[in-house]
């Protein structure tokens, strides 16, 4: 099969060379970055170099492939991945786009295409074993996940890199958060309800909210439900400093007789500060925990996650935990393991358990492990 890679940076090609190990495939990756196309030549993967803001152009090219991934930035990825819809392809999305995906679900239908959206480590897996225990259980009451992405050497000022844009990056301390508390969904400002949390061989990190349910806050029915970012302590007030004092503002603004848009400027002086260098390590963690009944228990099911970069391979932990996923989900669906047509969130994958099984277990021979653990609760026991 002949399979199209949107996007070759830190995530994208890595993704395209896990791909490219499988006999099947011939995997073609495709980024305007020479840069990023010259670190895939000794891997047998094709390369071409273009522009991807144009969609025409992108339903041109997909329509000479079987199947595709799409890691372009999240700037691009709802017009991207309509042009892909457009041109009858099946479709793995790691863009991680602010629009709501489901506003394409009937194009996809009408195309008769699978198109899994949102298809990393969080939201992506993170959705998967969110949705499996919500298929375990009876009822459930609350949904709350922890994770974060960051570097083991701690380097001042930020003590912290990234594998995306800044910008992306931007946005996520920016956008309001939306949770669940007594069954309503509530606003609350990014980078609030700060708590510090003990992790065993990391240590302390803080935690806060953050806009990561997106379609959680309508496919799972919890009354409760929330994610929490993971980051070192301090980091978040001094991401509060740059956001009161205008620094991510989008209005633009008159220097020396240029005009520029004040996050536009932010990301890029911190784009050289956040980027992971090629052999920095970095690590993943995330901690999933569903509560609800079974029958006449109550149950906590967790999920567990550390991964590390992988010195072997010379591959980020975020591109491997967030790729992997993608690229273990596309064999799935080529596997006829998952036949639905439409806009897919990761969700409703979780609902089959052989999906779940063979998720896990892929991206387990890949070196990324789940652990799973299931507590019994008391009748007066509190929830997290």
């Amino acid at each position: 099969m002949d399979i199209l890679v949107l996007g070759a940076g830190l995530v994208g090609g890595p993704l395209a060379i896990d791909l490219a190990k499988d006999d099947r495939f011939s995997v073609t990756a495709v980024d305007l970055s020479k840069d990023a196309l010259q670190k895939l030549v000794n891997y047998p993967v094709k390369t071409v170099p273009m522009d991807l803001r144009f969609p025409e152009e992108v339903t041109r090219l997909a329509g000479r492939y079987d199947m595709v991934v799409n890691a372009v930035p999240g700037s691009l990825g709802f017009q991207t991945l309509k042009a892909l819809i457009w041109a009858g392809k099946d479709i793995v999305d790691i863009s991680f786009f602010p629009e709501d995906p489901m506003e394409l679900d009937e194009i996809a239908r009408r195309k008769n295409v699978t198109v899994v959206t949102d298809c990393g480590v969080a939201p992506g897996m993170c959705n998967v074993l969110i949705g499996h225990a919500d298929s375990l259980l009876n009822e459930t009451e609350k949904v709350v996940y922890y994770v974060g992405g960051l570097p083991e050497i701690r380097e001042w000022p930020w003590e912290y890199k990234a594998v995306f844009s800044p910008s992306d990056v931007i946005e996520e301390y920016t956008r309001p958060a939306r949770l669940v508390e007594n069954g309503k969904i509530v606003e609350k400002p990014a980078l609030s309800d700060l708590e510090l949390i003990d992790f065993p061989g990391v240590g302390t990190l803080e935690a806060f909210n953050t806009d990561g349910l997106r379609s959680l806050l309508k496919t799972i029915q919890a009354p409760d439900m929330k994610e929490k970012t993971l980051r070192y302590p301090g980091h978040a007030e001094k991401i509060k400093i740059l956001k009161e004092t205008g620094f991510f503002s989008q209005e633009e603004i008159g220097f020396n007789g240029c005009s520029i848009s004040a996050v536009d400027f932010t990301a890029k002086v911190l784009f050289p500060k956040w980027k992971l260098k090629e052999n920095e390590t970095d690590f993943t963690l995330m901690k999933v925990i569903v509560e609800g009944k079974k029958d006449e228990e109550r149950l906590r099911l967790t999920y567990d996650l550390f991964d590390k970069y992988d010195a072997s391979t010379g591959v980020h932990s975020m591109a491997r935990t967030t790729g992997y996923t993608a690229t273990v989900t596309l064999r799935m669906i080529i596997d006829g393991l998952f036949r639905e047509k439409g806009i897919i969130v990761p969700e409703m994958i979780g609902k089959n358990p052989d999906c779940v099984k063979y998720l896990l277990n892929g991206l387990k021979e890949r070196g990324v492990v789940y652990r799973e653990s299931v507590t019994t609760l008391s009748a007066d026991q509190k929830s997290l």
